[in-house]
């Protein structure tokens, strides 16, 4: 017996491969390649790890295409990310706290507001799928020099 596939419209594919303990290699359609891992003294991500980074990464690029339509420059961007996970396995995270810190000049508090409040409510994949599981939160730096 053949398995069917899971998805009929297939836009996106992965592929992990276990190499040895808990280090993994993830291949993507595009030909990239990844590396997770967990525990003490490893330097890979763990895939916890990677989705906190796929949070930030994907509302940080909203963030940038929202407001460099508006012809405004960025002089320096960045994103902290804090998560509190549950006590108990799967220990999923139960909030997500995301400090975005724009440099800039050109920038003010209204075209920061409405880059990351599009990004949240609109345009990241990453947040609407972890929005109703985790409760996110965010707040903003903005330094104009």
């Amino acid at each position: 017996m053949h398995p069917k596939p899971f998805l009929k419209l297939i836009t996106m594919k992965a592929k992990i491969n276990w190499i040895e303990n808990y280090l993994l290699e993830g291949d993507s359609d595009t030909g990239k390649k990844f590396f997770m891992n967990t525990g003490d003294g490893v330097s890979e991500f763990s895939p916890a790890e990677l989705v906190l980074q796929a949070l930030a990464g994907c509302t940080m690029m909203d963030c940038v295409l929202i407001i460099s339509k508006s012809r405004k420059k960025i002089k320096r961007f960045w994103v902290e990310v804090e998560a509190e996970e549950a006590k108990v396995y799967p220990k999923m995270f139960t909030k997500i706290f995301l400090n975005y810190h724009f440099v800039g000049k050109e920038l003010d508090a209204s075209l920061i507001e409405r880059a990351i409040k599009l990004s949240e409510e609109k345009y990241c994949r990453v947040h609407a799928m972890l929005r109703g599981n985790v409760n996110i939160t965010s707040s903003y730096t903005l330094n104009q020099s």
